[in-house]
């Protein structure tokens, strides 16, 4: 189960990533002082895109700038948004674009562009523009952190809009069928800035799927509030609110647009509890109904599910009477569709963390017997089930990655094919550094655009076991 992009970032420390590969050596001393070097401005010519959203430039004097709302070969007036004389590297937004790329175009977000609304990314960018700088991040990630290019690890450089969503420029596909709300002092609701704990309210999100839309989120007060999630399933007209009161905040009356389910984050920890209505949604795919209880996860673009439940099984081709393990399995989306294909001889197991989608996971697979779901993390319930073989593996893991440790589990247990789901080509390309160590190689990955308007795309990669002539 993967941990959602959220529609605007969270404050982070992180460096972006690449960071270190484009910084100056040498570390200051922690204790100096250092002035600030925030609204600064600098003239700069735009260099390569970099994973997080942003491009990289460097100043007359050798400072790294990440840069965002810019593209690259453009110039542009950079102003500083976070750094000071000791930084390894500045954050910055392109305030003023002298030299503009023809890849651009005007932002239809009236929320989209410096010091506004931190979710999406490529507003600035036509939509062919944005697949192929993403289609860049994934293949400097895959030769930085795997060593792979893109031939190597079977991808044809192309990233896929899913179906649907391949609109001219200067529109905007409305796809996120989640969109959590920030909520200011005011009751407003909106969108974080970037990387700023400060709310954008918004009218309208253009990114929000017309079932969220009509819920009315926007255009109410929210008293006493942090946050309002918003949830329409694109496979039911479930519609589904869920509530986080600030410290000792009371529930509002909920009246929106639209009937509506109403969860409360609980303020002593932090669980997800039915105040009215039903405590799930339900969802269509793979000629199923899914389950998904409580607010957990579901992949947010409508299209998604087919998609990587395609490309997924495509990869693996199951056959009849084979087993396979669905790890990090949510409502069990893959263990389901395998085990539709293994058939009756077959048999599935699906190791899930999360408490209540372990029990959606069983809810929704309960008329496949040869389905076992697993509630507990991965590293420590598949040593405990004794398991020495299997035929097909699917990881869909947190953006974190799997882990070096997991992956020479699980490339010890044989697998003529394993699918690795990732929604961040950084943890998908450590992953596969150490799957190649342990004797694995990418067959085939593909890409897709599945969070448009973002720096965020999706990868499926399909690994086989290394032939000795290979090796």
């Amino acid at each position: 189960m993967q941990t959602e992009p959220q529609p605007s970032e969270q404050p982070s420390e992180q460096a972006p990533e690449g960071a270190s590969e484009a910084t100056p050596e040498g570390t200051p001393d922690a204790t100096a002082e250092r002035a600030s070097l925030v609204g600064d401005e600098y003239e700069v010519e735009v260099g390569p895109v970099a994973h997080g959203g942003h491009c990289i430039a460097r100043t007359d004097e050798g400072r790294v700038l990440f840069v965002r709302h810019a593209l690259p070969g453009e110039k542009i007036i950079a102003r500083v948004t976070d750094g000071d004389e000791g930084s390894r590297y500045l954050r910055a937004d392109a305030v003023k674009v002298l030299d503009a790329s023809k890849e651009r175009v005007d932002a239809p977000c009236p929320y989209a562009g410096p010091g506004m609304c931190g979710g999406c990314d490529w507003q600035h960018a036509k939509p062919g523009a944005q697949r192929r700088l993403k289609g860049d991040v994934i293949t400097e990630q895959l030769q930085r952190l795997a060593g792979l290019t893109p031939e190597e690890a079977g991808w044809d450089g192309t990233v896929m809009p899913a179906p649907g969503d391949k609109l001219p420029a200067g529109e905007v596909p409305q796809w996120r069928t989640r969109v959590q709300y920030a909520v200011d002092a005011d009751g407003r609701a909106g969108l974080r800035k970037h990387r700023s704990h400060e709310v954008q309210p918004v009218d309208h999100c253009m990114i929000a799927s017309e079932g969220v839309s009509e819920l009315g989120v926007e255009k109410r007060e929210w008293p006493q509030m942090a946050s309002v999630e918003a949830i329409a399933a694109s496979g039911s007209g479930d519609r589904q609110v869920i509530l986080a009161p600030l410290k000792g905040g009371r529930l509002p009356l909920v009246e929106l647009d639209k009937p509506v389910s109403v969860l409360r984050v609980e303020e002593h920890d932090g669980g997800v509890h039915r105040v009215h209505g039903r405590a799930f949604v339900r969802e269509r795919a793979d000629d199923r109904t899914w389950r998904i209880g409580m607010g957990g996860f579901w992949q947010v673009h409508p299209k998604a599910p087919e998609v990587l439940v395609e490309a997924v099984m495509q990869g693996l081709m199951p056959r009849k009477g084979e087993t396979a393990l669905d790890l990090y399995c949510g409502v069990g989306l893959f263990a389901g569709a395998i085990a539709q294909r293994v058939g009756e001889t077959g048999a599935v197991l699906g190791i899930e963390s999360g408490r209540r989608a372990a029990e959606d996971a069983q809810y929704n697979l309960q008329d496949l017997p040869r389905v076992r779901i697993e509630h507990g993390k991965v590293d420590t319930v598949l040593p405990r089930t004794q398991i020495t073989e299997t035929d097909l593996i699917v990881l869909d893991p947190p953006r974190a990655g799997a882990g070096k440790q997991v992956v020479k589990h699980l490339a010890g247990l044989g697998a003529r094919r394993i699918a690795y789901v990732a929604c961040d080509p950084a943890a998908l390309a450590r992953d596969l550094a150490y799957f190649r160590e342990s004797g694995y190689k990418p067959r085939t990955l593909r890409a897709f655009d599945l969070f448009p308007m973002t720096h965020h795309v999706e990868c499926v990669a399909i690994l086989e076991p290394v032939k000795k002539d290979d090796a």
